[in-house]
């Protein structure tokens, strides 16, 4: 069998037709296309989208529907072999590993973020239970996330995973509370600083392994995924030993349906390095003991909405950039936003916001949406 045939056998399984004339249908412009994805998987597969060795009308359709089929599992490269052994092995996520997925991606320009996302500039998955825009969504999220923190005026709360401070400005100027972010990145604390001057809000360069201080509530935003598991019971601690008796920890992460060791490689290389989702089981067990478990909210299929208004903000907004990025790049931007869009569609992602206590709520918590 040749590369080309084994390659639209595979594509088959999920009704995906190589030259179709559907939007989820793959137009290959590189017949070195076929050995190449044979040889490299998933890397190869988005190393070649990014050099234009093929497109696709819709590309959050096409990867709804390979993983949908299951095909992710099917075809295995050594390099994701290797990269689950690599994890098994080494801790990615170390103190002195902390700051490179500052650097590779948050860091690679402010000017990017804010034509991409909303005004609050919250880098997570919006709330559209009753949103109609990005703005509404995502101020949405914001509250939802204050309410089920119960915050009120004179609260002391830490937000480990900060991003440009969309939650403690929000926090700050709507519930009157004191805040302290930490980032890993630069470029972030640089810009939080500047949208939080005047407001009762603090930003640090920290690793969340150097915080020991009080707080009456902790949160972390899309932070965890860069935690890792060999440190998953090691962030748990730090959350445990800086939260007052009493005190609520909300955690919101995008989740796995299956404990892994690794991420793909593609977005390991390209996107988020050192990362990984984790699962309800490794949470679940690195909070053991440490807290009580009061809600488990899950709303993944928003970050598929969320994911697609990023790109259309990415694309509309994209002359008024290109000349700091170049055109590779916007293909690598593209295929992060919509392969992630089509991994939310096909429920493989989930998206958790998470409440603990320290201690148990008197009574019982009573769970907000």
């Amino acid at each position: 069998m040749s590369s080309k045939q084994a390659i639209e056998n595979y594509f088959s399984l999920a009704d995906i037709r190589i030259d179709g004339e559907r939007p989820w249908d793959i137009q290959v412009h590189n017949k070195k296309l076929y050995s190449r994805v044979l040889a490299g998987g998933s890397l190869a597969l988005g190393e070649s989208y990014m050099d234009g060795w093929w497109d696709c009308h819709q590309l959050d359709e096409l990867f709804s529907r390979v993983l949908s089929a299951g095909l992710d599992r099917q075809v295995r490269s050594k390099r994701e072999i290797w990269n689950v052994v690599r994890a098994k092995i080494i801790n990615l996520q170390s103190r002195t590993r902390a700051y490179e997925v500052g650097r590779k991606h948050y860091d690679i320009g402010n000017d990017l973020y804010q034509l991409m996302l909303d005004k609050n500039m919250a880098y997570s998955c919006g709330y559209w239970a009753d949103a109609e825009t990005l703005d509404q969504a995502q101020a949405a999220k914001l509250d939802l996330t204050c309410k089920k923190l119960g915050l009120k005026k004179g609260m002391k709360v830490l937000d480990i995973g900060c991003g440009w401070g969309s939650l403690a400005k929000f926090a700050a100027q709507n519930y009157g509370v004191e805040v302290v972010g930490i980032t890993v990145s630069e470029e972030q604390l640089k810009l939080a600083r500047e949208r939080g001057h005047g407001l009762p809000v603090e930003y640090r360069l920290q690793d969340y392994r150097q915080l020991n201080e009080q707080f009456d509530r902790i949160v972390s935003i899309g932070m965890v995924e860069h935690v890792g598991e060999k440190n998953y019971r090691t962030y748990m601690g730090v959350v445990h030993r800086c939260m007052k008796p009493g005190g609520l920890f909300l955690l919101h992460t995008i989740g796995g349906n299956r404990s892994v060791h690794s991420t793909d490689p593609w977005i390991g290389k390209y996107i988020f390095p050192n990362s990984m989702l984790p699962s309800v089981k490794q949470l679940a067990g690195a909070a053991e003991k440490l807290f009580v478990l009061e809600d488990w909210h899950s709303f993944g299929a928003d970050y598929d909405r969320t994911l697609l208004a990023w790109h259309d903000n990415f694309r509309q907004g994209w002359a008024s950039i290109k000349g700091s990025y170049d055109p590779r790049f916007y293909r690598m931007w593209e295929y992060y936003l919509l392969s992630c869009a089509g991994t939310f569609r096909a429920r493989k992602n989930q998206l958790w916001q998470i409440v603990f206590s320290k201690g148990g709520v008197a009574g019982g918590y009573t769970g907000i949406r």
